[in-house]
């Protein structure tokens, strides 16, 4: 394996404008708030002056507790030890429970995780740095997690949705002996399917699947995983949850960079409700204040004010975060100093600040997950023989295309020597009009708009005419794209890590570790 090209997220067309802007310090009051020593060093200072020795010891506890079950390693258990101490702090990443991991940025994103705390312990050698993954098991989508995609297959499993989808318990196993006949020929096959029948064993819930499956791919770095759905964790984060049933505070607070950043980029990632609350029974079901009750949509529940009070200092665990709340609460419980995420996760966050402010938090530096690319050799001869780059297919490929349909084309360039010489008689023409009356002026400009779209309807037409002369040019664009694409979208959202694994094992893992970037958001390209 080897990589073959970096590209910086500026360079890449499909980045939102909104993510460029964050890492290019133009979206103001949040340059403090980028991948830089100096912001974490100041991020250090702010969470040792926040975070209480009672929130230290009940995070611990409840992480010892809730990874009892597995088998640790040296590295784990002394992170655990650590997060006792004031000097320790934690980098979290967060993300579904999809099926057996779901696409593979999954594991790009806690990589990232793993390397910057090593880079942080290196520059900063006298606090330790925690990889965190925070499971998000309180989701209730089940759709949305409940598959995962092979170069050669498609993999589903079927439970009952609607509640918190951590708490489904696994009774569908079919898709293990599916997988089973993929890859039990590959070099490392044995090595996933034993993974894949470990974690989803009949009865797991999906939380103890993925903590399963993720403890097996990185406990030797160390990493811990958190789960949110506990009484002990939302019982340190209640008077938020209050503030938030009483006052709509998120909402409130929140309005103005909401405003803000529509006006701006023209939508935010997530709107902001007047409550972020869900309530936890069978089902995860929004909560809304009718002006005199508080209504669990699609239940018959409802609570005065009293009750929902008194059924949040009894239950706190009943009351389940949005994806707004979700990085209030967070950050009340962790150490934490930095998130890494997705572009449409950190989108949302920046929505927060002024929140985070109101409720004296500190807002976290914020860092756009590294993408990744495992290219083949064949394929990448294919690119080159066409005369391309790997990093054109990040680029407007449509307009790449086109060109490459149109290159050296004899009838193409007479048109554009044409259409300049048009240009130029116009120029001289507009130039005498000025001297006669405003009308004449205008009709000279009317007519060079209309002469110039004809020759805009002939190039058009020319490139259609070209693309059926030379269909098999095309046909080999389309499939090369397909296959730095697959299903057309980038391939670390589509493809599942056993694709690479299967081939390469661990040394995969190492891989992506040893060339993740760190201080820059980055599509890194690697060759297999």
């Amino acid at each position: 394996m080897k990589t073959i090209h970096k590209i910086s997220f500026q360079e890449i067309e499909s980045i939102p404008q909104l993510v460029k802007d964050f890492l290019n310090h133009k979206i103001e009051g949040f340059e403090e708030y980028t991948f830089s020593l100096d912001h974490f060093k100041n991020q250090i200072h702010l969470k040792q002056g926040s975070f209480t020795p009672v929130q230290r010891k009940v995070l611990a506890e409840t992480l010892e507790n809730q990874m009892s079950g597995l088998e640790l390693s040296a590295k784990q258990s002394e992170n655990l030890e650590n997060l006792k101490q004031i000097n320790t702090f934690t980098i979290t990443t967060g993300h579904q429970l999809n099926l057996f991991s779901g696409p593979a940025f999954f594991v790009y994103k806690i990589l990232q995780t793993i390397k910057t705390c090593s880079y942080l312990k290196e520059n900063f050698p006298d606090f330790n740095f925690v990889p965190v993954y925070w499971m998000a098991s309180e989701d209730h989508d089940f759709a949305e997690i409940n598959h995962f995609k092979t170069e050669n297959g498609y993999y589903e499993i079927n439970e009952r949705p609607g509640g918190a989808v951590g708490r489904i318990k696994i009774n569908d196993t079919f898709f293990i002996s599916e997988f089973e006949k993929e890859f039990k020929d590959c070099v490392f096959g044995t090595e996933l399917i034993l993974m894949l029948k470990e974690a989803y064993r009949s009865g797991n819930t999906l939380t103890k699947a993925i903590k399963t499956l993720v403890n097996r791919l990185f406990s030797e770095f160390g990493l811990l995983m958190i789960d949110g759905d506990s009484k002990e964790l939302k019982n340190q984060v209640k008077e938020t949850f209050r503030d938030e049933l009483l006052n709509f505070s998120l909402y409130k607070t929140s309005k103005e960079k909401v405003n803000f950043l529509t006006e701006k980029y023209g939508k935010v990632q997530v709107n902001p409700r007047e409550i972020n609350l869900f309530y936890l029974s069978e089902t995860r079901d929004r909560i809304e204040f009718d002006g005199q009750k508080y209504v669990v949509i699609d239940t018959d529940i409802q609570f005065t004010k009293a009750e929902i009070m008194a059924e949040l200092d009894s239950h706190p665990e009943k009351f389940s975060p949005n994806a707004l709340m979700r990085p209030v609460y967070q950050e009340t419980m962790l150490p934490n100093l930095a998130y890494i995420g997705g572009n449409a996760e950190i989108m949302y966050w920046l929505e927060l600040k002024d929140y985070f402010t109101q409720i004296n938090i500190p807002f976290p530096v914020l860092i756009p997950r590294n993408s990744m690319l495992f290219i083949k050799e064949k394929t990448r001869g294919k690119i080159e023989k066409l005369g391309l780059r790997t990093e054109d297919f990040f680029q407007n490929f449509t307009a790449i295309t086109n060109n490459k349909i149109l290159d050296n084309n004899a009838v193409l360039s007479l048109l554009e020597q044409k259409e300049n010489m048009l240009i130029s008689q116009f120029s001289e023409l507009k130039d005498a009009a000025e001297t006669t009356e405003q009308s004449f002026g205008n009709m000279v400009k009317a007519e060079e708009v209309r002469q110039l779209k004809s020759f805009r309807r002939m190039k058009k037409r020319l490139l259609h005419a070209e693309k059926i002369k030379k269909s098999e040019l095309l046909e080999r664009l389309e499939k090369l794209f397909l296959e730095v694409h697959p299903s057309k979208n980038w391939q670390e959202r589509i493809y599942n890590f056993s694709v690479f694994f299967a081939d390469h094992g661990y040394s995969w893992i190492e891989t992506c570790l040893e060339e993740m970037q760190i201080d820059e958001s980055k599509l890194i390209i690697v060759a297999i």
